[in-house]
């Protein structure tokens, strides 16, 4: 096949050459002087057009997700009218297919816990022991169910448009609409979003200024959550493991016993249904729990790392760039939203006073981040700590 095609292009690539060669001499025939020009003019073009300066291993990476934001934005609702019908919303056929997973798997685990684990744990474990699981667990779900549907349900918040006194950077391409400090513009929402870090697939929504302590919180107990349950479920897992074995290896032998027609023998006792389906159903809890605490655990940490420095996902790669551009220069970036390392989980947490450590990080709560996502005045006492430390 390389032979053939081979013998058809090697004529075709003489024959182009011959054609180059000629279009450099000035008695040239006109029309292979067209000709030669044609080709260098088509050939500029197309370099032109596949050309980017800002290429590099980012746009790599984004060129293959692309079928991942494919997916995304054919899955993603959008209650704004979309042109493709007519003015009105999309029709309902477009679920949220992700939503609608997070929330199938979470209640399987939460069902197998009640009608699995619940019966044998209350047959085994002191009373002591089963009423620190009992607040343990419920805590802990309450928290992901209630920051869960305070992230998919609460807007990230976007700049006013058609106003003009409120302070802008720079002009979105998009949207053509001033852009305040930390805005960004989302491909999938097709607007900007205060403070944006990312669009996540699994709560149908930008997350922005205004539910990205929701989404990090739901990360963060929804790990604590799939530990909790990787880490008390393993003897179960064992013993169900291990029966299950024992399941397949009953099963051969029946096989081989009616292949054999001893029916004198005695049968050897076998598992019932709900027994079959209680052994399966640990060995999911268990598989299920822990690869979501593996892979959900390395997004929290790495969320936990951003806000520490006080970024976003967006600003980590601008902060990037920047601080290798001033590198070159000999001069040092600052992040400007940066109060150190504690200061930055209180502004991100909300946390003003010592109480609130509880009342709005442990317990569910809804109040406002600080600033409004378009001016970012550190608080008061932020500021007067920074104060502090430039005297000393």
């Amino acid at each position: 096949m390389r032979g053939q095609r081979s013998l058809l292009l090697g004529p075709a690539r003489l024959c182009l050459r011959l054609l180059l060669l000629l279009g450099y001499r000035r008695r040239c025939p006109p029309l292979l002087r067209g000709l030669v020009q044609r080709w260098r003019y088509g050939k500029v073009c197309l370099r032109s057009l596949l050309y980017n300066s800002f290429g590099g291993s980012d746009t790599a990476v984004d060129a293959a997700f692309e079928p991942v934001y494919w997916l995304v934005d054919n899955g993603h609702v959008s209650h704004r009218p979309n042109p493709g019908f007519g003015g009105r919303p999309p029709p309902p056929g477009k679920l949220r297919v992700f939503v609608v997973l997070v929330i199938v798997l979470t209640g399987s685990i939460v069902a197998i816990a009640y009608l699995c684990v619940l019966p044998l744990i209350l047959r085994t474990y002191s009373v002591p022991r089963l009423c620190w699981h009992f607040f343990y667990s419920h805590w802990n779900l309450i928290l992901i169910v209630f920051h869960y549907y305070q992230a998919i349900t609460t807007p990230p918040g976007y700049p006013p448009q058609g106003r003009n006194d409120i302070a802008t950077v720079s002009i979105c391409k998009k949207c053509i609409y001033p852009k305040p400090a930390r805005t960004h513009h989302c491909s999938i929402c097709n607007r900007c979003v205060l403070k944006m870090d990312h669009h996540c697939p699994w709560l149908n929504n930008c997350v922005g200024h205004y539910n990205h302590r929701y989404f990090f919180s739901f990360c963060f107990f929804m790990t604590l959550g799939c530990v909790y349950c990787s880490y008390g479920s393993w003897d179960l897992f064992r013993e169900a493991y291990a029966a299950i074995e024992k399941m397949k290896q009953l099963d051969k032998n029946k096989l081989q016993a009616v292949a054999n027609q001893t029916y004198h023998q005695t049968p050897p006792p076998t598992f019932s249904f709900r027994e079959r389906m209680t052994h399966k159903s640990l060995v999911y809890l268990w598989f299920l729990c822990s690869s979501v605490a593996l892979a959900l655990g390395a997004l929290t940490v790495w969320h936990a790392v951003l806000i520490s420095r006080g970024e976003t996902s967006i600003e980590r790669h601008i902060n990037k760039k920047e601080r290798r551009r001033l590198q070159a220069k000999g001069r040092v970036f600052t992040n400007p939203y940066n109060y150190g390392c504690l200061d930055n989980w209180k502004v991100f947490l909300g946390v003003d006073t010592g109480r609130h450590w509880l009342t709005r990080v442990l317990l569910p709560s809804s109040h406002l981040p600080h600033g409004n996502g378009m001016s970012w005045e550190p608080p008061p006492w932020v500021t007067a700590h920074s104060a502090s430390v430039m005297a000393v």
